[in-house]
């Protein structure tokens, strides 16, 4: 790759979208046959038994492909943003250890609480909150989403949040949730709006959003690291919001909302002439072409979660949770 070259020009075609299957449930009543649409019925995204066997089952694949270091072992279990993370994580790892993760510890997921919301059309999804053996006393919230009745749940989204930052969500009555549409106009930014306002941040900076380790200090330190004695690193930001990594939003208690979210990071090193890119781990090298000399560009995913309040104000990066996906040197 030359000097020069446009990281961009290493992003993959995105995953296609998923297939919007339409279910019908027939049901005999004492009438005849009643058809329900399920692309049109306002119905609960799947039963609180159902989502709790989805995450078990979620739990005891992640762990097998993580011991093997085998990304086939869980493959039917992720999407989205989190399957491109832990694919690369697994890739690496296995080309490293071919006999499996030396350092392997069980995931265990425990004190679930599961979030469902009540709506109409695919995908079905809700968001699981569990305490997790890993990540200190952070919360884990995975977002479980299937888009066809005979396909199975997978985690889109997992982030890890404080435990005082999970907010409270509207339920009705039943304990279902609302799901809050991409292009609602009620809150501060549309979720919808939200990856691509938060690259453009990124790039430029704002009022968009309130101060933390995710907004104003990762500015600060890519501004900080931008140039060092003998390099120079650009960074190129780009939102991700169809598909698999469609961003998805729950009402909060407050007339807020919780978002999911997906963006794309670029991160190109140049060494001045003379000098070289230093070179990076193992595991990065084992998802880097090309060889490294003067140029060095990673390609990262990251899938957020934010809180977007109702009305005025600013949206709070509550979790992020970013992987190298691909790198290519030169």
């Amino acid at each position: 790759m030359s000097r020069d070259r446009d990281p961009r020009t290493l992003r993959r075609p995105a995953r296609s979208a998923l297939i919007a299957t339409s279910a019908t449930a027939l049901s005999l009543t004492a009438s005849g046959c009643v058809v329900v649409h399920g692309e049109r019925e306002i119905l609960p995204s799947t039963t609180r038994a159902e989502a709790a066997q989805a995450l078990q089952e979620f739990t005891t694949a992640y762990n097998e492909a993580d011991k093997a270091y085998d990304g086939t072992l869980d493959a039917g279990h992720t999407t989205g943003a989190l399957a491109d993370i832990d694919s690369a994580r697994l890739k690496a790892g296995k080309a490293n250890n071919p006999d499996g993760n030396p350092r392997h510890t069980p995931l265990k997921l425990t004190d679930a609480k599961f979030t469902i919301p009540k709506k109409a059309g695919w995908p079905r999804w809700f968001v699981a909150d569990a305490a997790g053996n890993k990540g200190g006393t952070a919360r884990w919230l995975l977002v479980f989403t299937r888009s066809g009745l005979d396909d199975p749940f997978q985690v889109a989204y997992l982030t890890l949040v404080a435990p005082d930052k999970v907010p409270q969500f509207k339920t009705d009555a039943d304990g279902w949730a609302e799901p809050v549409p991409v292009n609602s106009t009620d809150l501060a930014t549309a979720p919808g709006d939200l990856s691509r306002t938060y690259t453009t941040f990124l790039k430029g900076g704002g009022e968009t959003f309130t101060d933390g380790p995710h907004t104003s200090q990762w500015r600060a330190a890519r501004q900080k690291n931008s140039k060092k004695p003998g390099m120079v690193t650009q960074y190129i930001d780009e939102p991700l919001t169809n598909g698999d990594y469609a961003p998805l939003a729950l009402r909060t208690a407050d007339g807020g909302a919780l978002v999911f979210f997906t963006t794309r990071h670029f991160e190109k090193q140049t060494a001045y002439a003379g000098t070289s890119v230093p070179t990076p781990n193992k595991d990065v090298l084992a998802l880097t072409k090309g060889e490294i000399k003067q140029s060095f560009t990673m390609e990262f995913v990251s899938n957020e979660v934010a809180l977007d309040p109702k009305g005025q104000g600013k949206v709070t990066i509550l979790g992020r949770i970013q992987g190298l996906t691909s790198a290519e040197g030169s």
